[in-house]
């Protein structure tokens, strides 16, 4: 692969994971979920290598029904790279998520089929079950090759939605611009990444200061907690301008407790992450 993004986020994984230990356990799940991801790029990379990159499209061009119905690329080898995906889980992961790999590894092979054409084709609500998110975590590799292949213009874009496949962002992203910080958004399906106007809430669009509290923890000083008051959501953005080593899918990940202090407070996640957290 001319570039490949899953070696950065599988160290980062591993040092953060023998950094924090009440993360260790989702960290070394995700690097397992990362390798198994970092393969299955490569083989759709290689089995798409001869299909035409599509036109340029402009955000508006790829929401709703005409992303949905968008074929999975590289599919020739479906059963046995669905085996080797839910064995990964079954043997690496939480509980819960093993015990629904062991069911559908023991399922008709037509209700992974099922479940995967549902979680490609739901841009609106994020997974709220089990099965949906093991859907998704499989499906990313391939919706970050269709994303890559449709060479998107994002010149004046300015919504919080994916200009892409049309989600939630799962989270932001702060550098560094001129005196300040430039925040992004960033989609946790096709990874997607476009620019955010940093005081206003990307769920409702509030934008009275007042109501958007910013909370900080000292074991994250990189990681901002961005809360809205009016809609009761949050999103973790991830200050590369504080630790420019962050990988801000890692991090985010790592970032456990924060979660947890966002739920005691009254704030529900905007759209959850790739594990489910």
């Amino acid at each position: 692969m001319a570039h490949n993004p899953w070696q950065p986020r599988i160290r980062r994984a591993e040092k953060l994971a023998a950094e924090y230990s009440f993360a260790t356990e989702i960290l070394s799940f995700y690097g397992q979920v990362a390798r198994f991801q970092q393969d299955l790029c490569a083989r759709i990379e290689r089995d798409g290598a001869s299909e035409p990159r599509s036109a340029p499209v402009s955000p508006s061009g790829v929401h709703g029904k005409e992303w949905a119905s968008r074929p999975l690329p590289g599919q020739q080898d479906a059963d046995a790279t669905r085996s080797r995906f839910l064995e990964v889980v079954e043997k690496h992961g939480p509980d819960r998520l093993a015990q629904v790999a062991r069911e559908l590894r023991v399922a008709p092979a037509s209700s992974w089929s099922d479940l995967l054409d549902a979680v490609w084709a739901a841009t609106g609500e994020p997974p709220s079950v089990p099965e949906e998110f093991l859907a998704f975590a499989f499906l990313q590799p391939y919706a970050e090759f269709v994303r890559s292949q449709s060479r998107l213009q994002l010149e004046g874009y300015a919504h919080s939605l994916c200009p892409f496949c049309n989600r939630k962002p799962v989270l932001g992203v702060l550098r560094q611009q001129g005196d300040a910080g430039r925040r992004s958004l960033l989609c946790g399906f096709c990874l997607t990444e476009w620019e955010f106007r940093r005081v206003i809430c990307p769920g409702c669009g509030q934008e009275d200061h007042a109501k958007l509290p910013v909370y900080t923890a000292e074991t994250f000083p990189h990681i901002r907690v961005e809360c809205c008051d009016t809609c009761q959501t949050y999103i973790k953005s991830i200050d590369l301008t504080k630790n420019g080593l962050a990988e801000p899918l890692v991090d985010e990940l790592a970032s456990v407790p924060l979660n947890l202090w966002a739920q005691e407070h009254g704030y529900a996640k905007l759209h959850p992450n790739l594990l489910g957290m």
